[in-house]
């Protein structure tokens, strides 16, 4: 019956857009329109010109930038409209470049979570969504990434306002490969199947049983604040191309992306009530959702501590699925016989990073001892030099890390994302001096408004330092020395952490990266090269890190 329809809505469109002079019409109205009375109405409000119902009054917050004029919605996105919190609660979100207020954005109470995930669970039962085909639910998804890629130097431009996020980098990485993200799963949409298994005392009857995938229903995602919309890619794509429909918490300080994602959305035909976005607090939003009845799966980025508590209020509210991808201590272990100078790239770059706001940023490097003067000296030419000058300059490359404008682009060196973040790192480094690691450079806030640190390097780091223990998640190189041709002793010193999330190896001996490669208790094994992630290949953590994948057509089975 199900090609038959598809039939019969195709030529029912065909013929009444030849009939009505090529009035815009798709299959998806017939969906919609489940009885002959509610399709004339519908093609009466379209001939009118007044289709309301697909029309969405957006109240913009409107701001010249980069030589654009961005229009970001502000609101909270429920039910496919852009409302108003209850009790008109907003609160300010802030741009880390200078300190000041982008605009007010409104802040999601518990009662407009209760109505956001009563939109979800009615789109899911209810909607268009649970009946359109696997594959116009993917082809819904190609033109959501197709106007994300339309509209990339407005969301990269936002993301550097509102995150502090370099441009350059945001329109490759934060907005590049939230793209990439949507038109992997986009493609997955048709091919989530099951499988028929012979089973046992099949003769003589041959009996065998069908299994079938299907999605798990109304599912919240909360997500961090270093990529705010690649991250809300990572696991939104994944969770409908499943057939799921979300209730997405931005982290509260970076809401603005998501806001401009939702609107987007709409445009792309998105039914209603199957995307819902609520910027605000961790404790209650996230909470609410964690604790609700009606959401059956939680996906979470973000710190370990929150990740434990989301696990326990899952299992004690209604058991539902959970995915955490949590904080990492990464270890990179740079051997002497490594080309050092693609050692110190790639080393600056496994730290620096966005700013060393990256969950698998490396947090700790293992150099050899006979190189790891000169590694150090490769990597900061001398720490009044980089101190004054607020950029790292290696002795043999004409190459700096221009700290300033995000929007500039010549900047390599964003601001931090919020002030409590900056004020974490200054005691961070505070904490290490007094420990007895060596500060070589940087350590301070620069001395301009907004909230820049300088990018900061330690060496003489000892095992037993809060330092070499814990995440900085900032631009901060931590440097330890291992004894020459000690392998095992410096893998004992790698693991010896609750987490598990990334790591990395330098080394021209195949046979020694890959006896590393082994050792290390890691999601991740980057050999020769860092932070190369990519759609398709999963991406999780060990032990503390969390459990369950981000990316990859397999983490499809946990949605």
């Amino acid at each position: 019956m199900l090609p038959l329809f598809h039939l019969l809505s195709s030529r029912l469109v065909e013929e009444v857009k030849e009939l009505c002079n090529g009035l815009e019409l798709e299959n998806e109205d017939v969906y919609m329109a489940t009885t002959f009375r509610d399709f004339i109405q519908l093609l009466v409000r379209k001939l009118r010109g007044d289709d309301e119902e697909s029309k969405c009054v957006i109240d913009y917050v409107e701001k010249a930038v980069n030589k654009l004029t961005l229009q970001m919605p502000h609101q909270l996105f429920i039910g496919g409209a852009f409302v108003d919190a209850e009790g008109n609660k907003t609160y300010e979100t802030i741009n880390p470049t200078d300190g000041s207020a982008i605009c007010q954005v409104s802040l999601a109470q518990v009662s407009d979570v209760d109505k956001a995930v009563a939109a979800a669970k009615d789109a899911f039962e209810n909607g268009l969504w649970g009946k359109i085909s696997a594959r116009d639910r993917g082809r819904l998804l190609y033109r959501l990434a197709d106007l994300m890629e339309q509209h990339q130097e407005e969301l990269a431009t936002i993301e550097a306002l509102d995150a502090g996020a370099v441009y350059t980098l945001a329109l490759k990485t934060h907005v590049g490969m939230s793209i990439q993200t949507f038109r992997y799963f986009a493609g997955w949409c048709d091919k989530i199947q099951g499988s028929t298994i012979p089973i046992n005392q099949a003769r003589p009857n041959r009996n065998l049983t069908l299994t079938r995938k299907e999605p798990v229903g109304v599912c919240g995602i909360v997500i961090p604040w270093n990529y705010p919309l690649m991250m809300l890619s990572w696991k939104t794509a994944a969770c409908l191309a499943a057939g799921n429909t979300v209730v997405i918490k931005p982290a509260q300080v970076t809401p603005l992306t998501a806001l401009k994602f939702a609107e987007l959305t709409l445009k792309a035909g998105i039914p209603k009530g199957v995307i819902n976005i609520l910027p605000g607090s961790g404790s209650l939003v996230g909470q609410r959702l964690s604790d609700h009845p009606d959401v059956r799966k939680i996906g979470f980025t973000g710190s370990t501590e929150v990740g434990k508590h989301i696990m326990k209020s899952c299992a004690l509210s209604n058991v539902k699925k959970v995915s955490l991808e949590l904080g990492g201590k990464s270890p990179l272990i740079i051997f002497a016989d490594c080309d050092l100078s693609k050692a110190v790239q790639m080393g600056m770059s496994s730290v620096f990073f966005n700013k060393g706001e990256n969950c698998i940023a490396a947090g700790r490097l293992f150099v050899e001892d006979s190189i790891h003067d000169q590694f150090v000296q490769k990597v900061v030419s001398s720490a009044a030099e980089a101190r004054s000058c607020w950029f790292i300059k290696t002795v043999e490359e004409v190459r700096k890390m221009k700290i300033g404008n995000p929007l500039d682009r010549d900047t390599n060196h964003g601001p931090q994302n919020h002030q409590a973040h900056l004020r974490k790192l200054m005691e961070y480094c505070q904490r290490g001096v007094k420990e007895g690691a060596t500060l070589v450079c940087g350590g301070n806030q620069v001395p301009r408004p907004g909230f820049f640190f300088e990018p900061t390097v330690f060496t003489d780091v000892e095992d037993h330092m809060f330092i070499a223990k814990e995440e900085s998640f900032g631009p901060i190189m931590i440097i330890s020395r291992f004894a020459d041709g000690d392998v095992d002793t410096v893998l004992s010193r790698a693991n010896a952490t609750e987490f598990g999330l990334a790591s990395g190896v330098f080394t021209k001996d195949i046979n020694k990266a890959l006896y590393v490669s082994d050792k290390l208790q890691a999601g991740t094994v980057f050999v020769n090269t860092y932070n190369k992630t990519d759609v398709a290949a999963p991406f999780g953590g060990f032990k503390q890190s969390g459990f369950g994948k981000d990316l990859g057509n397999l983490i499809l089975n946990s949605w």
